[in-house]
């Protein structure tokens, strides 16, 4: 006796209908809990935030998982249903650098998930400037490129602005040159923000020579100027090309591979231990010979691991500077507090920025 292919199909499909109803109930129930643990919250005066509950949740998935589903994907999904039960608790706002679809867009939807809600700022300035003043919940702003560097107008914002680090997100970057119709004969000029265009540079000038290139604040205003004109060709993020309905002409113009961003998230206060953290200061020196190798001896003898360390000029000041320091570790640990309380001693300046989860490496983003 044959078997029907078409009922045997049938039958699939039907356990899994039946199995997806059972996930949308224990979403639902899901959901429930989270705001209970979030009106329990309320009444203890907790932070809504456990970094170190969230590690442990995804460290057990994975355990429970045994390698079967594809461990990205799980992440992924599991990030999707974690934010949006912890912002059923209260719902962010998140302020960016816009307009709509700017990389920094993209990293704060991997960082809250899709049920944030997104405010589009003119410039990284107004990110911190919202945050401070409590227009917003939260912002999030570019840091540093792995082959540009830092951004120096997000350094420049923490030295006049009152806001705390809350987290990171790294952004693994492949630039797109796109425009209205997809066809390169129709680019007159290259328009995107300063750091994409310089990360591109080299494939620029050996494949589009007598074209220019106009610098925007950002890849979103760049996206939505090559909507306007058939005539303008930006580089810019996917999310940008679906968003302004854009070709693309050139997938992956990047000179170098491993092009990552690191985004920081702003807000009025950090996060508690997660385990796996990273503590940012700025520091002003004394004005003496040998004062800057007294700080980085003073964090080696708390066996401190520093991170990274930039130098920014102090408005107004002819050549003084302050430093911006990042090292592994919460300020609730230990050696992090011990080594925190000897650069008191030895700076002029001291400001704690935040401790927050140091972020996993993150795949592409086309």
């Amino acid at each position: 006796m044959t078997v029907d292919p078409n009922e045997g199909i049938t039958e699939i499909r039907n356990k899994i209908d039946s199995l997806d109803a059972n996930v949308v109930t224990l979403l639902k129930e899901r959901l429930k809990l989270a705001k209970e643990i979030g009106r329990l919250k309320d009444e203890g005066k907790r932070a809504k935030w456990d970094p170190l509950r969230e590690r442990r949740i995804y460290d057990k998935l994975i355990t429970l998982n045994q390698g079967i589903f594809p461990e990205d994907s799980l992440k992924s999904i599991f990030h999707e249903i974690i934010t949006s039960c912890r912002l059923s608790q209260k719902k962010a706002e998140v302020a960016y650098l816009g307009p709509e679809a700017t990389f920094t867009h993209l990293a704060g939807v991997k960082y809250f998930g899709h049920s944030a809600d997104y405010l589009a700022m003119e410039s990284i300035d107004d990110v911190f400037s919202n945050v401070e003043k409590g227009r917003t919940t939260f912002g999030i702003v570019p840091v540093e490129n792995s082959i540009e560097g830092a951004v120096y107008s997000t350094l420049d914002s923490f030295m006049q602005y009152t806001v705390k680090i809350c987290g990171e997100v790294r952004l693994a970057i492949s630039h797109n040159l796109v425009c209205r119709s997809g066809d390169i004969e129709d680019i007159q000029t290259v328009a995107s923000h300063a750091q994409p265009l310089a990360q591109c540079r080299q494939w620029l000038r050996k494949n589009m020579p007598t074209v220019p290139t106009l610098p925007v604040f950002s890849t979103g205003a760049a996206a939505q100027m090559a909507a306007n004109n058939p005539n303008i060709g930006a580089i810019a993020s996917s999310l940008a090309i679906k968003t302004y309905e854009l070709q693309v002409v050139v997938r992956g113009i990047e000179d170098y591979s491993g092009n990552t961003t690191r985004f920081l998230v702003i807000g009025k206060q950090s996060p508690g231990r997660s385990g796996a953290d990273r503590t940012s200061l700025l520091l002003g020196l004394m004005d003496r010979p040998g004062a800057l190798n007294d700080i980085l001896t003073a964090l080696s003898e708390e066996n401190i691991n520093l991170a990274k360390i930039e130098s920014r000029p102090v408005k107004g000041k002819q050549w003084k500077y302050q430093f911006f320091i990042d090292m592994l570790g919460h300020i609730e640990d230990e050696t992090v507090r011990s080594g925190c309380e000897k650069l008191k001693q030895l700076c002029s300046y001291y400001e704690w920025l935040g401790s927050y989860p140091s972020a996993e490496e993150s795949s592409s983003e086309t």
